[in-house]
């Protein structure tokens, strides 16, 4: 890792404030997956005020400001994104405490985005040399159905010459080096239903459904399949209490770190959709967004991502890191086997609730990590 200036620090310490009201002002913008609009133009505007030469928004919303170009050097790209997991579109406030910062979306992935575009800033403002040209990328689409669009647009664009990916997501305790993979499906069965009393005996829609979740959920994962999992997170149906159900419907999922794993689940899902068709029940199945898990990325390259980064959380943040795999943005370089890593550079907890909060002194701390995250990569 390069440690930090004087220069440098005297610029994360002097950006402290306005690092909290830049944070503040983007928490103010709504920006629920596919709805990011608000929020990329204010960051298109706010980086090319900060001296990007050359910024722009791609077919998928991000917000791409490219630095030290050159179409034969090979790309670096730092990102962090900027939708949420909540639908609000009324501006949100966040609440600010002695010691926290509370609003829905703060640090997944608010404050990363933040403390990226002031680090981003005093590398376009200083005199630095590389060998790769640098992406600072304001991304769409990591949370839920955004379905990672964001990261699938850069690397159509710019994988084959991807030398390294690091989106700055989640919080300092965690790394994220593998990709989780999961499928997402809306599962819908339909019936003739009918008055509850006068057409009773037919069949029930809410009824063959909660049988078809309890068949998936006595499906067993065999080992060696890496850490699979499944899940329906909600179901809907019905007309009234005394109707019989015509139409119910649900969200399921699988995940698993492994390749092997997903492919069982693949295999194991269409086996009980065909088994409730061959019944003479109407099933539709409509894919709803997809992830992949990793491929094989460099193993040296991997190690001096994951190396720089746990010596520069240690040194800057004031904790070692620990390494796991996480559904991140990363999950597409790596299952294209281009080398990727995802620390986060703030701490705080419950994200995805509407309790989530970020701890106002990592703020300064995080911005020291993010920097020397980039001054860093930049030398490798």
């Amino acid at each position: 890792m390069v440690q930090l200036t004087e220069e440098m620090l005297h610029y994360t310490e002097a950006s402290q404030s306005e690092l909290e009201q830049l944070l503040l002002t983007l928490c103010r913008i709504p920006a629920p997956s596919n709805q990011e609009d608000q929020r990329v133009q204010f960051c298109l505007d706010w980086l090319k005020k900060a001296g990007g030469q050359d910024v722009y928004v791609d077919d998928a919303k991000n917000v791409v400001c490219r630095w030290n170009k050159g179409e034969d050097k090979p790309v670096l790209i730092f990102m962090a994104h900027t939708d949420t997991v909540f639908p609000d579109l009324e501006p949100m406030e966040p609440v600010v405490q002695e010691d926290k910062i509370l609003c829905p979306g703060v640090g997944d992935d608010t404050a990363n985005l933040a403390i990226l575009m002031l680090a981003a800033r005093y590398i376009m403002q200083h005199d630095f040399t590389s060998k790769y040209e640098v992406l600072f990328v304001a991304n769409s689409g990591e949370e839920g159905l955004g379905n990672l669009k964001g990261s699938r647009q850069l690397m159509k664009d710019y994988g084959s010459r991807t030398a390294a990916v690091i989106s700055f997501d989640g919080y300092m305790q965690g790394i994220s080096n593998r990709g989780v993979g999961s499928t997402r499906y809306k599962v819908t069965l339909k019936t003739e239903g009918g008055h509850s009393y006068g057409s009773f005996g037919n069949r029930n829609a809410i009824h063959l459904l909660s049988s078809m979740i309890s068949t998936l959920y006595d499906i067993k994962i065999p080992a060696g399949m890496g850490r699979t999992t499944y899940n329906v997170g909600v179901i809907e149906g019905g007309t009234s209490v005394n109707t019989i159900a015509q139409n119910a419907s649900m969200l399921y999922e699988y995940r698993s770190d492994n390749r092997d794993g997903l492919s069982f689940m693949k295999n194991a899902f269409e086996k009980v959709v065909e088994a409730y068709r061959a019944m003479d029940i109407p099933v539709e199945v409509e894919v709803i967004g997809e992830r992949p898990c990793s491929g094989n990325p460099d193993p040296d390259m991997m190690g001096k991502l994951e190396g720089i980064a746990s010596d520069v959380i240690q040194t800057y943040g004031g904790m070692t890191p620990g390494f796991g795999a996480g559904s991140t943005d990363c999950n597409i370089p790596l299952s294209m086997d281009i080398p990727a890593i995802c620390p986060g550079v703030i701490t705080g907890g419950k994200s995805h609730t509407r309790e989530e909060f970020i701890n106002r002194e990592s703020l300064l701390p995080g911005l020291k990590v993010g920097l020397s995250l980039m001054v860093s990569y930049l030398g490798m």
